[in-house]
């Protein structure tokens, strides 16, 4: 497919680009909840605003009362998410949680409350300081008619405002996810700021009680589904680097234009110029991944594996550029919070990290061609 979007997939592109500068800007969603320090770190009256647009059903089935769309669609929303760094869950529930769900008995009880943009899900899968879905640990032994899960979780991005919990956990058969509402007996969520005031958790699981209706999919087979959601995952957080990128130069391209330093303005020096061209062909390239990528989810490609893992790392590295390029191109000024340039490195700092950095992806991209 040709790297440009269709008539209608711009016009989303409008839509959610009038919506989220109107709705969701750093002034009314960002700095509002960062500063009155909310439990949740985002508006709940935003997320049903999500769902009244259609946002939250975007890789919902139309059987299913969504738009039977696709990751194209839903990465177009997130670059818009990225440019004006909007707190919502629409990451980690609208895309994530919901591709978990999607064929399964369990898509009836949950997704209709994530259409409405009343319910909050969120993933449990990392266990330790970095992404590593391959060493969880965490175990579901058999108990009755359902599982007993023991084990911790990390970095559970709105999992303390979740209504439930995507969790995987090692079975006897294999790894397994299992859907975990928030008042499970033994399970314990503590809420963690991070570094870019948004709101993440640590779950302990002490002997959790779940029923076999709890089970996502088929016992043993997780894997197969949890390798589906972190594609979804990785190619989502990669669209909403390119947009936090993209603003980040836009906003810093236009104070160049704007500050004098000797009687000139600085966007006249040769150097910085430089910086800035490299910097926006660096961006087109990282976009152009990301769609690629998205693509290949779409069409249910093979190959789709290795090029989400490619856009993953490089709009991580081009977001990181255009934050640091835009604070030191400010100068002094950048690292302040007056200017909202150093927010945009905050958040660039948490996307790096969710779902792998950018040494993580660039590691197996290396090894599914055979170094």
């Amino acid at each position: 497919m040709p790297l440009y979007l269709t008539d209608d997939q711009s016009l989303l592109r409008d839509t959610a680009r009038e919506f989220m500068a109107a709705e969701g800007s750093i002034a009314s969603q960002y700095r509002k909840y960062r500063d009155m320090g909310c439990k949740d770190g985002f508006g709940h009256a935003l997320w049903r605003q999500f769902g009244e647009m259609g946002f939250t059903g975007i890789l919902v089935d139309e059987a299913d009362g969504g738009l039977g769309l696709g990751h194209v669609e839903a990465g177009i929303v997130l670059e818009e998410i990225g440019r004006n760094l909007t707190p919502s869950p629409f990451l980690i529930t609208a895309v994530t949680v919901v591709e978990a769900l999607k064929g399964t008995a369990l898509r009836t009880r949950w997704l209709p409350g994530i259409l409405a943009g009343d319910t909050v899900g969120a993933l449990a899968i990392d266990e330790g300081p970095k992404h590593r879905p391959d060493a969880i640990a965490m175990t579901a032994e058999r108990s009755g008619n359902g599982f007993r899960l023991s084990g911790r979780k990390q970095f559970v991005v709105q999992g303390a405002s979740a209504d439930f919990f995507v969790v995987a956990a090692k079975a006897d058969d294999g790894l397994t996810l299992f859907a975990v509402e928030k008042e499970a007996r033994g399970l314990t969520v503590e809420g963690v700021r991070l570094a870019d005031s948004s709101i993440g958790a640590r779950l302990e699981f002490d002997d959790v009680e779940v029923d076999a209706d709890a089970v996502i999919g088929e016992v043993g087979q997780g894997g197969i589904i949890l390798s589906r959601v972190l594609d979804a995952g990785r190619v989502g957080a990669a669209s909403e680097m390119v947009g936090l990128g993209s603003a980040a130069m836009e906003m810093t391209v236009e104070y160049l234009r704007q500050r004098k330093q000797f009687g000139r303005l600085i966007g006249e020096f040769q150097t910085l110029q430089h910086r800035s061209a490299h910097l926006y062909s660096e961006l087109e390239i990282a976009r152009a991944a990301t769609l690629k990528a998205q693509q290949l989810l779409d069409e249910g490609r093979e190959d789709a594996e290795m090029i989400v893992s490619v856009a993953k790392a490089k709009a991580g590295r081009v977001s990181t550029l255009a934050a640091q390029e835009g604070v030191q191109m400010h100068g002094g000024i950048g690292m302040t919070d007056e200017y909202d340039i150093g927010l945009y490195m905050k958040r660039d700092r948490v996307l790096n990290e969710l779902f792998g950095d950018a040494g993580y992806h660039a590691d197996k991209v290396a090894r599914l061609n055979g170094y």
